[in-house]
C-alpha cells in the first residue's frame, strides 16, 4: 500500500512538473513574441567555453534588414519557410529516403527549428535534442508570426566565431550595415549558415562560392520579405 502510494505520489508531482514546466515555456513564448530576447543559448555556450569569449551582436529590426538576406536563408536553409507549421516533413521524408538509398544522413532543420536550438537548446545530434527541437519549432509557429520568427532567427544565427546577428556579421565582414546587404553578400552570409566556424563570408572558397551562385539562383523566384 505504501509502496503504491509512493508510486501515485511520485507520478502526480512529475505531471504537476511537466504541466509547470510547459506552463513556463508558453509564458516565455508569448513574451518573445513582444520583447527582444537578450541573449541565447549558443551564445551563453560561447561565452563559457571559448577562449575568446567575446559576443559581437547588435540588434536590428526586420525592416531594418535587406530585403535580400530574408530571402538568401530562406533560399538556403529552408525554402518552404513561409508555407510548414514549424517542421517540414516533406523535408524529413525526403532526407529519409536519401539516407535509404545509401547517402548521407543530412539534417532537414527549418528555420524555425534552428531559431529553437539557438535560442533555448545545445548543439548535438541526439533524438532527445532533435525531439525537443521540433517541439519547440511547433509551439514558436503558433506562437510568433513568420516574419517575427525571420527577425529573431537573423538577430542569433551564428555567422562566424563570436559572430551572432546579421548587423554585426554585415559590419564585421563588409563594413556595412544589415540594411545595405546587396544580393550577393546576403547570399555570402547565408552560404556559412551551416558551419560558421569553418567557412568565412569574408574570404570564400570555390566551394563557397559555388554554394553563393546557387543560393542567388534560388533567391530570384522568392516572395513573402
Amino acid at each position: 500500500m505504501a509502496k503504491r502510494s509512493f508510486v501515485w505520489g511520485l507520478g502526480r508531482y512529475l505531471i504537476l512538473a511537466t504541466a509547470g514546466l510547459l506552463a513556463f515555456v508558453a509564458v516565455v513564448l508569448v513574451a518573445l513574441r513582444f520583447v527582444n530576447p537578450p541573449t541565447s543559448a549558443f551564445m551563453v555556450a560561447h561565452q563559457l567555453s571559448a577562449d575568446d569569449a567575446r559576443v559581437r551582436q547588435n540588434w536590428v529590426a526586420l525592416e531594418d534588414i535587406s530585403r535580400w538576406m530574408p530571402r538568401a536563408v530562406v533560399a538556403s536553409e529552408d525554402q518552404r519557410f513561409l508555407a510548414h507549421w514549424g517542421v517540414d516533413v516533406n523535408a524529413i521524408q525526403a532526407a529519409l529516403d536519401e539516407y535509404r538509398s545509401g547517402g548521407g544522413l543530412r539534417g532537414a532543420s527549418t528555420i524555425t527549428q534552428q531559431t529553437a536550438k539557438n535560442l533555448f537548446l545545445w548543439d548535438g545530434r541526439s533524438l532527445f535534442r532533435k525531439s525537443l527541437e521540433a517541439l519547440l519549432a511547433v509551439a514558436i509557429d503558433a506562437s510568433w508570426s513568420k516574419q517575427r520568427i525571420m527577425e529573431v532567427y537573423l538577430n542569433i544565427a551564428e555567422f562566424g566565431r563570436g559572430i551572432y546577428g546579421v548587423e554585426a556579421a554585415s559590419q564585421a565582414f563588409f563594413g556595412i550595415s544589415a540594411s545595405q546587404l546587396s544580393p550577393q553578400q546576403a547570399a555570402r552570409l547565408a552560404a556559412v549558415l551551416p558551419s560558421p566556424k569553418k567557412m568565412s563570408a569574408a574570404d570564400p572558397t570555390p566551394y563557397l562560392w559555388q554554394r553563393v551562385r546557387w543560393i542567388q539562383q534560388q533567391m530570384a523566384p522568392l516572395d513573402g520579405f
